[in-house]
């Protein structure tokens, strides 16, 4: 696979992650849709197990996802900057503390967002759990499966 096919792959793979964060886009599928348009053209036995584990984990994430309360962030006050500021939080998480950052980034984003918006320790203390508890565990999940699987995807290219 050639380098420009590759650039492609990482731009529909950074719109799936962005489309994670927007209500009613598939961001899952585009990012699970890159990895497998990958594994295809990579013919590598490392690509076709990164296609199987991002399988397995996608399935898995869907299945948490049901078990959770629905989406209702629009209603809870959830706006588009707190979805910006969670994942820019996830993200900077992720890369300070693999895996497991992403989970307090994406809080402390929340939190940030809702600080800035609102002034106050105690009222954005309380807006983050009422975000939380309104869907935001359910895009939580969502979000640190792609991440992996983005991260699976993107550490294969980089060292084979």
């Amino acid at each position: 696979m050639g380098a420009w096919e590759l650039l492609l792959v990482g731009v529909v793979m950074l719109l799936g992650l962005c489309g994670v964060l927007v209500p009613g886009v598939p961001g899952s599928w585009l990012v699970w849709a890159a990895v497998a348009w990958w594994a295809v053209q990579d013919t590598r036995t490392t690509a076709w197990g990164v296609l199987i584990g991002s399988t397995v984990l996608m399935l898995v994430a869907q299945a948490v996802r049901w078990q959770l309360p629905p989406r209702k962030l629009r209603h809870s006050g959830a706006t588009r900057r707190m979805a910006l500021y969670a994942g820019l939080g996830s993200v900077v998480g992720f890369c300070l503390v693999p895996v497991v950052g992403s989970v307090p980034g994406f809080v402390g984003g929340i939190y940030l967002a809702e600080r800035v918006r609102l002034g106050g320790h105690g009222e954005a203390v309380a807006s983050t759990r009422t975000a939380l508890r309104a869907g935001g565990w359910s895009v939580l999940v969502e979000w640190c499966a792609c991440l992996l699987v983005a991260g699976a995807w993107l550490g294969t290219v980089l060292w084979g």
